[in-house]
């Protein structure tokens, strides 16, 4: 059968496809109630193309027909006795009318849209309402508008994982529940104003506290990435560093708002979770991209932390600046200098360049993110890989109400610890595969060297280059890579062999297959159904009623600013010609005159 539409489309509807619709109504059939029998002909209705006028609709019958004139299509269902279920009395389901003739159907409703994008929500929240009334279209050859597509998209939304004002009222519950399934958990939530709106959510797992002070390096990254669901905010997190450079959330917040105030209370609380006032505690390395408020938290609850940049944020505002991508190699060849002295031969290279490079380094002192004179130990850790992992948590989750954002995060890291626990069940060296590498080279490269023995403990290395010093006993070395990395460098390596020494003994305790397995020993505890909190009490708010926070989002589309993977890593090197010393090709391809 094909209905020639309107605007001249032409649909076909297949016959099996038809007697399939005809046949799901006869005489007899049941519906559990009235509302049940009335989407079942809605969904006939725009099946087969024909518009559904209802004549009687109330708790005992429901009668519809055809809303042509002279149709005889006509259907009367009426409630069976003593029972909710409604059944089909009567039932004429000739069609003699043409049918709708163009895409736009009174039946394809918001209630129907949502039905009918239902499933595909619960897999993708992503869904977008374009999507959504290109598929209707092609699927069920119904035309539906933007708004009719967004509301039931939100409709929906609603009714898989609840309201977002229903997610602010059941948080504290929701963090009772987590400190339930996870003990020794952080979990709370605070509001603000006599109208109780949320201000804050905080969570650190158990599992995640026990894993960093098991093995991870003492090394956070601090950032924040915004959120632009309805009530906007923005998630906050401490993340560290496992021994193979997998990322480790520790802590994790919900802030109504990016402000100094918000960083102040998540350093205090993420003081509380370490605490600080013990001698087991490390002193931290902290990288962040140093915003006033950051700075300013930092060293009132870490006074004693290393505070350095972010390098990929300083790397970018020194590239925006200068635009010169001959400067911008020399910049990263002084980043990754191990002594002053290197550093500073970069530095009058750059000055030689540019005299305004002088003034840029006053806005961005060299102690606070040169690996020659930062104090902290980053261990190669450079950038923030948290950057990415916070960007595409707000991309993932900012559809979805504050208790299923927080649940997705928590699967993700439970998962996180599930793999790289049964990952490392399989691994049969002594160190993590990336230490084993490093070593391996370090070993390979330590063939070249000269070694002579001072004494017990000390030896002199000797290379074309220069010669450097090696202490075993403290680990260190003249290089300074040892201190720097964990693990022995070349020379080290050499001075190690040379007296028979494992070298893979001398590598810090964190890199150990057996503290990374302990670092993932725990398991992050799953927090049973919201339908199940209502043990604990009626009132599942208990007497804090959170509301939610007064900024709402603008109306309009927002702007969306897009972080490309390859802008958090270092940027390609350029080549520059020998011979002519312009950029983009190697003197061997030189075709310039001389």
């Amino acid at each position: 059968m094909q209905c020639l539409m309107a605007d001249g489309a032409l649909i076909t509807l297949d016959s099996d496809d038809i007697l399939s619709a005809e046949h799901t109504l006869a005489v007899g059939k049941e519906f559990p109630d009235v509302e049940t029998c009335r989407r079942a002909l809605k969904d006939l209705a725009i099946a087969l193309h024909f518009d559904l006028r209802i004549v009687k609709s109330d708790r005992s019958r429901f009668i519809a027909k055809c809303s042509k004139e002279g149709c005889p299509w006509r259907i009367h269902a009426a409630k069976c006795p003593g029972v909710s279920t409604f059944s089909v009395r009567t039932l004429n389901g000739e069609h003699t009318c043409e049918g709708v003739r163009d895409l736009h159907h009174q039946q394809a409703s918001v209630g129907w849209v949502a039905r009918s994008v239902e499933a595909r929500i619960r897999d993708n929240p992503q869904y977008k309402p374009k999507e959504i009334l290109q598929d209707i279209r092609d699927e069920h050859g119904v035309a539906v508008s933007y708004m009719q597509a967004w509301r039931g998209k939100e409709r929906s939304m609603a009714a898989l994982h609840g309201t977002y004002e229903e997610g602010y009222r059941f948080l504290p519950a929701y963090c009772e529940q987590i400190k339930l399934v996870n003990p020794g958990s952080f979990a709370s939530v605070s509001a603000s104003g006599p109208e109780n709106c949320f201000q804050r959510l905080f969570i650190a797992y158990r599992a995640c506290i026990s894993g960093f002070f098991s093995a991870c390096r003492p090394l956070l990254e601090l950032d924040r990435a915004h959120l632009k669901g309805k009530y906007l905010g923005a998630i906050l997190c401490a993340a560290a560093v496992d021994a193979d450079d997998g990322l480790f959330p520790l802590a994790i917040a919900i802030v109504d708002n990016e402000s100094d105030e918000n960083w102040s209370w998540f350093l205090s609380e993420l003081r509380k979770l370490l605490g600080m006032n013990t001698d087991s505690m490390p002193r931290l390395t902290i990288l962040s991209e140093r915003q006033i408020g950051i700075v300013e938290a930092v060293g009132t609850h870490f006074p004693t932390a290393f505070h350095g940049f972010c390098l990929r944020y300083v790397s970018e505002n020194f590239r925006d600046t200068f635009k010169n991508t001959k400067l911008v190699n020399i910049f990263w060849n002084a980043v990754y200098a191990l002594t002053a002295a290197e550093f500073e031969s970069k530095i009058t290279e750059m000055v030689e360049i540019s005299q305004d490079v002088v003034q840029w380094f006053e806005l961005f002192p060299p102690h606070l993110w040169a690996v020659a004179y930062f104090q902290g130990v980053r261990y190669g850790h450079f950038g923030l890989g948290i950057t990415e992992v916070l960007y595409n948590w707000a991309l993932e989750c900012h559809e979805l109400p504050i208790i299923q954002m927080m649940e997705h995060i928590r699967h993700q890291i439970s998962s996180w610890f599930d793999s790289r626990r049964d990952m490392s069940m399989r691994w049969n060296s002594l160190l993590v595969p990336s230490a084993e590498r490093r070593i391996t080279e370090a070993v390979s490269d330590a063939r070249c060297y000269q070694v002579l023995r001072a004494n017990e403990v000390e030896f002199e290395i000797v290379s074309t280059e220069r010669t450097n010093i090696v202490d075993i006993r403290t680990r260190v070395c003249s290089c300074r890579r040892w201190q720097l990395y964990g693990l022995p460098c070349a020379h080290a390596a050499a001075a190690l062999i040379s007296c028979g020494r494992d070298v893979h003994m001398f590598a810090e305790p964190c890199f150990t297959v057996a503290a990374y397995q302990q670092t993932y020993s725990q398991m992050i505890g799953e927090v049973p159904d919201r339908s199940l909190w209502k043990e604990e009490g009626e009132d599942v708010g208990g007497s804090l009623r959170i509301r939610p926070p007064k900024t709402r989002r603008p109306p309009g589309r927002p702007k969306k600013k897009v972080v490309r993977v390859e802008n958090l890593k270092r940027p390609k090197r350029i080549v520059q010609c020998g011979r002519c010393h312009l950029l983009g090709h190697s003197q061997k391809k030189c075709t310039q005159p001389i």
